[in-house]
Formats: structure tokens, sequence, C-alpha cells
């Protein structure tokens, strides 16, 4: 497959780069700035794109079976204190992504688009999801760590999934572990759907490289085509 990935320098792209390569895919890793990248695998081809511009999303993806989008405002993987900065200043650019994102898609139809986004829609418990209640997502924000501003992130990326969920085109949304962090790549987790997979201990958890691995399942054999999943161990 011909497998795009935005943010492919972030945290969970570049594990994704890293996964669809040694599954044998042919991968369009598209960065900010792509000139700035040194690169000496096989099968990879860096481009440089503004996620934000519909125009030239859709001008660089012809021929892409799979778009799998990490986009983050700023990159995380190198710097968390900007992107939380930048994602506070500005918690709409998750939506003004996902619209490009599928406008650009209007005219690569058969092109799916995979979007990893965030936890803080999925349904804690029944008809409750955190990112509805601020006492909710304080909570969460205190133990990993993140200032409470970041609560409008969080219902930045919810009302992404929302723009989404109106979309008649092949999209995917992915709602990760609510503790995601580089780790260990085992290949044992559990997928679900609108609500967290919780291990023994009840925590919400997943290594980045498993993460990887579960997007390239559903990028390879499609399972939640105009639906959102997670995984969890």
């Amino acid at each position: 497959m011909r497998i795009g990935v935005i943010g492919a320098t972030g945290t969970i792209g570049s594990r994704v780069v890293t996964e669809a390569l040694g599954r044998g895919h042919q991968v369009v890793a598209f960065s900010r700035d792509a000139t700035r990248i040194e690169e000496d695998r096989q099968d990879i081809t860096w481009k440089s794109v503004d996620v934000l511009d519909a125009d030239a999303v859709s001008a660089a993806i012809p021929g892409l079976d799979v778009l799998i989008s990490g986009f983050q405002p700023g990159n995380a993987a190198n710097d968390i204190a900007d992107t939380v900065a930048r994602s506070i200043a500005d918690p709409t650019v998750y939506v003004t992504a996902a619209r490009a994102l599928l406008k650009a898609l209007e005219s690569h139809p058969r092109t799916r688009l995979i979007v990893i986004g965030g936890a803080g829609s999925l349904e804690i418990e029944p008809g409750v999801v955190r990112a509805d209640s601020d006492e909710l997502l304080h909570e969460a924000l205190d133990a990993i760590g993140l200032p409470r501003e970041y609560a409008a992130a969080v219902r930045g990326h919810r009302d992404a999934l929302n723009v989404l969920r109106t979309s008649n085109r092949l999209w995917t949304y992915f709602s990760p572990a609510e503790d995601i962090s580089p780790g260990e790549r085992t290949g044992r987790f559990r997928v679900g759907g609108d609500q967290p997979v919780l291990d023994a201990d009840g925590r919400s958890r997943i290594s980045a490289e498993d993460a990887a691995i579960a997007l390239l399942d559903e990028a390879e054999l499609p399972r939640f085509v105009q639906r959102r999943f997670t995984v969890g161990y």
C-alpha cells in the first residue's frame, strides 16, 4: 500500500512510519518542513505540507491508499511545552485540520483517512464523556501533569471528531489510551470502540509503538470506517 503520514516526526507518527516500512508499505511522510529531514531508509518519501491548507493537502496525496494524520500544533516529540501552549492558544485548530482533510479528500474519494485524536471524547461511563465535564477533565489533566487550561484542546479534539461524524468520506478516528508514551512494542493489546480499554488496574494505557501497530492493522484491514476506535492493555 501507499500510506501517507501527517505529523511523521511526532511521537506516534514516527512510529507509524517505522511500522509501515517494516510491513513493506510505501510511505509518504509529511512534515511542515521536510527539507530538514535526513533520511536513509528505503520506500519513504518526505514532503512538506500545511495540513490546514486543503488545496495543499489535496495536491500532495494523489495515489495514496490511506492517509494517517497525527497532526499537532507543534512537535510534541521534541517540545511538549510548545505543543501544549499552541494547543491552548488556538484549540479550534483541530477542527480546522479535520475540515481541511475532508475537503482535500473530495477530489480523492477512494483514499481512506485515519485521524489520530484524543481520549477525552471516550465514554468513561455510558453517556458520560470526560470532555463534557470540567471536573472530570481537570481530574484527568492533573493526573498526567498537564495544565487545566489544556481542557480547551481536549474539547478541540472532541469537536474534530464531531466534524468527521458529519462526513460521508472514508474516515476513521483513533482515540489512543489516556496514558500513551514511548515504550515497548508488544503486539498484545485490546481494541475497543467508544469506551476506553482498561487494564487490570483500571488504567487506560498503551505504548506509542503498540498504537502504531493498531493503526497499521486498521490501515491494512479496515474495521472502523466512519467510526472511532481505541486500544489499551
